[in-house]
């Protein structure tokens, strides 16, 4: 396999990234929602997207956002959404994004990053606590 890039995102790569959520979240999301979204993030200096790529072909996402929090005295970056293509899972795109943006993150000030992942997702928990992330905490939500 060729070399993988690892690159911030870029507006031109809406459709890699709207694929790939839609992908991550198993249903089509609301296209035009998506992209204004996605390029507000992308003029926003406290979200990073990164992409995964080989030969031009898109492989993987990851996305990074940064938010100064009192109860931690500083800055943290919680990854938002991480998605590898089927195909190219367990080539070590996935540790490659996390190491890329661990990298960035503290260049940024950033003291932790921090990741939630649904329950039922246990390959993903498997693959975070590998990379060094520890199972501290449960998310409550409340929908409006």
């Amino acid at each position: 396999m060729t070399p993988i890039t690892i690159r911030l995102g870029t507006p031109d790569d809406f459709a890699i990234v709207y694929n790939f959520i839609n992908l991550l979240e198993y249903g089509i999301l609301d296209e035009a929602t998506q992209r204004r979204v996605f390029n507000e993030n992308l003029k926003d200096n406290n979200v990073i997207y990164l992409l995964a790529l080989t030969d031009g072909k898109p492989l993987g996402f990851l996305s990074l956002h940064i938010q100064n929090l009192l109860h931690h005295g500083g800055k943290i970056g919680e990854i938002q959404e991480l998605f590898v293509a089927e195909h190219a899972r367990g080539l070590g795109i996935g540790k490659q994004l996390t190491d890329a943006i661990k990298e960035m993150a503290g260049k940024r000030g950033v003291i932790q990053v921090e990741v939630t992942s649904r329950l039922a997702r246990h390959d993903a928990h498997r693959f975070y606590e590998r990379e060094g992330f520890t199972f501290t905490h449960k998310k409550f939500l409340y929908k409006l």
